[in-house]
């Protein structure tokens, strides 16, 4: 079977279309890039409507965790783009794409940076509260900042996992990597080449960010824990 691979693995005619799947890479990286910046700040918004002492926010976060986890992005994807149009409301498949893959990264976010500001220990906020913080300063300067040092790795992980997801856009014809790598292989019908290359792209840039967040793991722990950040005079002085 190896032997069969390797036959079928041809490499004439790549320079004339390694440059399209790079273009495609790069259109990959940029969707992974949009959504890292939209995906992040919502999920953390998400994350404090969740543990907000009003009972609407609440129970909205959680619907929306919900809702959004319960259902294939893929199928989210399809709505955006092409049930919408029925309400009026289209986007060119670039930024459906982005859309829909921030909302769908948004809630498993928000989980993430709820388990984060939960670990902060009880007794920095209680800390917090006995040099009269107001709740925001205790979350700006107490809180979110520990919770930063817990869920930096997860967030890594689930980065990694938002490149290669970004092959679901081509169901709405984002001519990102896999697009271009099926468009290339009924082409030249080189199946094997291509998508060996396509492979080795992806690998490229998961490997070197997988290492990546092993070391802030490491960094980011001691003896297995996150290290811990107390309330000090920076925060104290912010009270005054």
């Amino acid at each position: 079977m190896l032997t069969t691979l390797f036959n079928l693995f041809d490499l004439h005619g790549v320079d004339d279309y390694l440059p399209a799947l790079l273009k495609g890479a790069g259109t990959s990286f940029a969707l992974t890039l949009c959504i890292t910046l939209i995906s992040l700040p919502l999920g953390l918004l998400v994350a404090l409507a969740k543990i907000a002492r009003s009972r609407l926010l609440r129970t909205l976060a959680s619907i929306y965790i919900e809702v959004i986890r319960g259902t294939p992005a893929l199928l989210q994807l399809f709505y955006i783009y092409f049930v919408l149009p029925a309400f009026g409301i289209r986007f060119a498949p670039f930024l459906a794409g982005v859309i829909g893959l921030s909302i769908n990264y948004s809630a498993y976010l928000a989980e993430v940076c709820r388990t984060g500001i939960a670990a902060v220990s009880q007794g920095q906020i209680e800390a917090a509260k006995a040099r009269g913080m107001s709740r925001y300063k205790m979350l700006r300067l107490v809180v979110l900042p520990q919770a930063i040092r817990v869920v930096i790795p997860p967030l890594g992980n689930y980065g990694i996992s938002l490149f290669k997801d970004t092959s679901l856009v081509s169901i709405v014809t984002v001519k990102e990597l896999i697009f271009i790598g099926q468009i290339i292989s009924s082409t030249n019908f080189q199946y094997v080449t291509v998508f060996t290359i396509i492979g080795a792209i992806y690998l490229a840039f998961s490997y070197p960010s997988a290492l990546l967040v092993r070391w802030l793991e490491r960094r980011m722990s001691v003896g297995g824990k996150a290290r811990p950040a107390s309330v000090g005079p920076q925060a104290a002085a912010a009270t005054r």
